[in-house]
């Protein structure tokens, strides 16, 4: 599927919802629970999103609207949030993240992208040449992808539990 605006904004906008239904009110080993040593609970997702929200997202499209290629995107901390969010509450950081997400989303359609500026061109610090395309469909993916993450390191904290269905659980095996 090509990328499109509001096809994009459907998902962008259900991250916060989806979050906090899943998750407000979870017992603490839900939240807190993870894969191992340098993984993400579900507590770090949500602090993780709101990074991107202030660091990534709206920061990196202004950058690649306004100066192109000629100033590379600002490097993003993927674990500043450990530090940032300890003693905060869960219900804290959904809704921090709620009003982020809907600032984002209300800055991303007051820019009235058009599908030629989808192919302008910025520069990520490590990956090199990208287009705001690129940059927009990764938001999309980024969300998904933590979604994902996040009923793993859920699904994880049973390993042991479910006995021999583990070899039908597809979640619990490597790569899941």
């Amino acid at each position: 599927m090509r990328y499109n605006i509001s096809s994009a904004t459907a998902i962008l906008e259900r991250t916060p919802r989806i979050l906090d239904v899943w998750l407000r009110g979870l017992p603490a080993p839900w939240l807190h629970g993870n894969e191992g040593p340098k993984t993400f609970s579900p507590f770090d997702v949500v602090g993780h999103l709101i990074d991107g929200e202030l660091a990534d997202w709206i920061p990196r499209l202004t950058i690649l609207l306004e100066q192109g290629e000629s100033r590379p995107f600002d490097p993003f901390d993927r674990f500043a949030h450990w530090e940032r969010n300890q003693g905060r509450s869960l219900e804290s950081l959904l809704e921090e993240f709620t009003q982020l997400r809907a600032e984002s989303l209300r800055q991303l359609h007051s820019r009235g992208i058009t599908e030629a500026d989808l192919d302008r061109r910025g520069t990520h610090p490590a990956l090199g040449s990208v287009t705001l395309r690129n940059l927009l469909a990764t938001w999309v993916v980024h969300d998904l992808n933590h979604l994902r993450q996040i009923s793993r390191a859920m699904a994880v904290q049973y390993s042991a539990e479910v006995g021999p269905w583990s070899a039908y659980l597809k979640i619990l095996q490597n790569g899941g």
